[in-house]
C-alpha cells in the first residue's frame, strides 16, 4: 500500500483559540484524536457522545495532557432523533456560533435492527442522525462563518466486501428485501458522501464549506478482534498493516485537512480520501480531494433525491 497522506505541521500549529467545533463520537478512535488535536490548538470542542460518564472520563484524561483544553461533553444518541434534537438545542444554547461540525460517529456491519424511530440501524445512525443534526446546527455554522462541516464516509461507499454502494430508494430500510449488513453499510457511507455534496451546493455563498472524507482502514473500536492485546500487537496488527491498516492518528489526517486546509474552501462538497483498498487501482493512493471511483457519488440528481427523502424521514420524528 502507498504511504498515508499526512497534514502539514503548519496546519497542526495553527492557532484555533476562540473557535468552537462539534465532534460526534469524540470519546474514541478517530473522533478522539480529532478532538484532542483541535483542543491542543486552542479550540473549544463540544463532544457528542452516547455515554456521558465515559465522555467525561476521556475529557479528564485529555485535560491532564493538555491543561488548557476546553472540552464540553453532551449526550448524543444518533439512533434516537429526539436525542439529536435535544443535543442540538443544547449546542445552540451554549454556542450560537460554530466554526466546525465533524459528523464522525458511526456503526459498521450491525445485525438487522432498527433505530428508535424505525430506520435500519446503519442508515439511521450513520446518515439520518447526522443529517438532522447538521440541519439543526446550520444557523450556528452560518453565524460562525467561515466554518466547515465534515462527514466521515468510507472507501466502502464504492464496494463493501463485494457489495456495490448504492442508494436503494425503493427500500431504504430493508422493509421488503433481504437484509445484507455490508450492503447496508455501503449505502450509509455513500449517503454520507452525497449528503456533503448536496449540502455544499445548498450552502454555496454562505461561508460554510462542506466535505466528506475517507479516514482509511483504521484500527478503531469498529474492528473487534477477540484476542489478547499482546497477541494482537505481535501477530494481528503487523499483518493488517501489510494490508493497509493505519493507526487512528493517520486516520484523522483527512478530517483535519478538511477542517483546516485553506484550499478546501474552494472545493465545497468534495471528497477527501486517505489511502485505501479501492477496486480502482488509481484511487488507492488517496487524494485531497479525490474523485470517487463510484459513479453514483457524482450524480447530483441522486444527491438531491436523497436529501428530499431524508427530510421527509426525519420530519416530526
Amino acid at each position: 500500500m502507498p504511504t498515508p497522506l499526512m497534514v502539514s505541521s503548519e496546519l497542526l500549529n495553527k492557532d484555533l483559540t476562540g473557535k468552537t467545533y462539534v465532534v460526534t463520537g469524540a470519546n474514541s478512535g478517530i473522533g478522539l484524536v480529532t478532538m484532542q488535536q483541535l483542543a491542543k490548538q486552542g479550540a473549544t470542542v463540544v463532544m457528542g457522545v452516547r455515554r456521558v460518564q465515559e465522555g467525561n472520563r476521556v475529557a479528564a484524561e485529555i485535560r491532564r495532557e493538555v491543561p488548557s483544553a476546553k472540552l464540553e461533553v453532551f449526550q448524543l444518541e444518533l439512533g434516537d432523533l429526539s436525542s439529536v434534537r435535544a443535543f442540538a438545542a443544547e449546542v445552540n444554547r451554549h454556542h450560537p456560533q460554530l466554526q466546525g461540525l465533524v459528523n464522525n460517529a458511526g456503526v459498521m456491519k450491525t445485525p438487522f435492527g432498527h433505530t428508535k424511530d424505525g430506520f435500519e440501524t446503519q442508515f439511521g445512525v450513520n446518515h439520518l442522525g447526522h443529517f438532522l443534526l447538521t440541519n439543526l446546527l446550520t444557523d450556528a455554522l452560518k453565524a460562525g462563518a467561515p466554518s466547515r462541516v465534515v462527514n466521515l464516509s468510507s472507501a466502502f461507499h464504492e464496494f463493501a466486501m463485494g457489495r456495490k454502494g448504492d442508494i436503494h430508494f425503493d427500500d431504504l430500510n430493508y422493509q421488503r428485501r433481504q437484509f445484507d449488513s455490508w450492503e447496508a453499510y455501503a449505502q450509509s457511507k455513500l449517503a454520507n458522501l452525497l449528503h456533503a455534496r448536496e449540502l455544499g451546493r445548498r450552502l454555496a455563498g454562505t461561508g460554510v464549506t462542506v466535505a466528506s472524507v475517507n479516514p482509511g482502514f483504521v484500527r478503531t473500536n469498529l474492528m473487534k478482534v477477540s484476542l489478547p492485546m499482546w497477541l494482537q500487537r505481535l501477530l494481528v496488527i503487523p499483518v493488517l498493516r501489510l494490508f493497509g491498516m493505519i493507526e487512528p492518528w493517520e486516520g484523522a489526517q483527512s478530517t483535519l485537512h478538511a477542517l483546516l486546509a485553506p484550499e478546501v474552501e474552494k472545493q465545497s462538497g468534495a471528497y477527501y480520501s486517505q489511502i485505501a483498498p479501492y477496486k480502482d487501482k488509481a484511487s488507492r493512493k488517496g487524494g485531497w480531494p479525490l474523485r470517487s471511483p463510484n459513479p453514483v457519488a457524482h450524480d447530483d440528481a441522486v444527491a438531491k433525491r436523497l436529501w428530499d427523502a431524508s427530510e421527509v424521514l426525519v420530519q416530526d420524528k
